[in-house]
């Protein structure tokens, strides 16, 4: 027993989040869109790439993959 009310409120929450959803803020959707968009086909800068180091560091598995220079 009462399961209905708590059915209720999830039945309201997932109306709510179909009909009404978030609203969108298009002048900021506008301003991100323009600032990023000479950036998609670039590679990283040699910098970042040294930053983020090797992703295989952290990987307790990495002894076990084949090695590429191989």
């Amino acid at each position: 027993m009462g399961r209905g009310r708590a059915k209720a409120k999830q039945t309201k929450v997932a109306r709510e989040l179909k009909y009404g959803g978030p609203q969108t803020d298009l002048d900021r959707l506008q301003a991100e869109l323009a600032g990023s968009a000479g950036n998609h086909g670039a590679p990283p800068s040699a910098e970042v790439v040294d930053a983020m180091g090797d992703p295989l560091d952290d990987d307790p598995y990495a002894k076990y993959y084949d090695d590429p220079a191989d």
